[in-house]
């Protein structure tokens, strides 16, 4: 189990401490607590792979947050949410573009000899496995669907 990931977020959240950030170290201790409650409800530690998936998830209702803010016209609470966005990405994994994703996505076709639509859970299930926090699934989803059509 690799945890680097995990001790680099330790590492920074105590130097926001040193450096009196708060917002930082705030954002980075619901990631924590994220963690914690994460390995209590399923009895397991958390790896970097597992970190990665809580901070996308972290992300994701950022962002939705992001956009009901804006909506109603609460652009304070927006630019509040948009800046843990931040803090969160820098934990990210590099992206893959779409040009990388179609690749893996041609390569997961052909492991599979998916032919048709009917096909498609087969083939985004192993790409879910191997690109997880590399790449938007949204997107990935997307290609496979080009690809099978």
């Amino acid at each position: 189990i690799v945890l680097a990931l995990l001790s680099d977020i330790k590492n920074d959240l105590k130097q926001a401490m040193l450096d009196k950030d708060n917002f930082v170290r705030d954002t980075l201790r619901l990631f924590m607590a994220e963690v914690q409650r994460f390995e209590i409800d399923n009895k397991e530690e958390v790896d970097d792979a597992k970190a990665v998936q809580i901070i996308n998830k972290m992300i994701k209702q950022r962002n939705d947050s992001i956009s009901q803010f804006r909506n109603g016209g609460r652009d304070d609470l927006a630019d509040k949410e948009q800046s843990e966005v931040d803090v969160l990405s820098k934990y990210k994994p590099e992206q893959l573009s779409e040009e990388d994703v179609a690749v893996k996505v041609k390569e997961a076709i052909a492991e599979v000899n998916a032919s048709s639509m009917a096909d498609m859970g087969k083939v985004m299930g192993i790409l879910k496995s191997t690109l997880a926090g590399t790449a938007d699934m949204g997107m990935v989803s997307n290609v496979v669907k080009n690809e099978l059509s």
